[in-house]
C-alpha cells in the first residue's frame, strides 16, 4: 500500500474523530491534543507499513 493511501485514510479519521469531539462539545484544546496524537501516529504506521526493505546481500 502506498503511504499516500494512509495519509488519505488517517485525514479521514481524524477529521471525523475531530468533528464528533465537536458535536459532543469537548472543549477545543482536547480535540488539540487528540489531533496531533493521531497525526504522530499515522505518520509512524504509515512509514513502517510502507518503507522500502533492504535487499539482503
Amino acid at each position: 500500500m502506498s503511504f499516500g493511501l494512509y495519509v488519505l485514510g488517517y485525514v479521514v479519521v481524524i477529521a471525523g474523530a475531530a468533528y464528533l469531539m465537536h458535536l459532543a462539545h469537548v472543549p477545543e484544546h482536547w480535540i488539540a491534543g487528540v489531533v496531533i496524537v493521531l497525526v504522530g501516529a499515522g505518520i509512524v504506521t504509515g512509514v513502517t507499513n510502507t518503507r522500502q526493505r533492504d535487499k539482503s546481500e
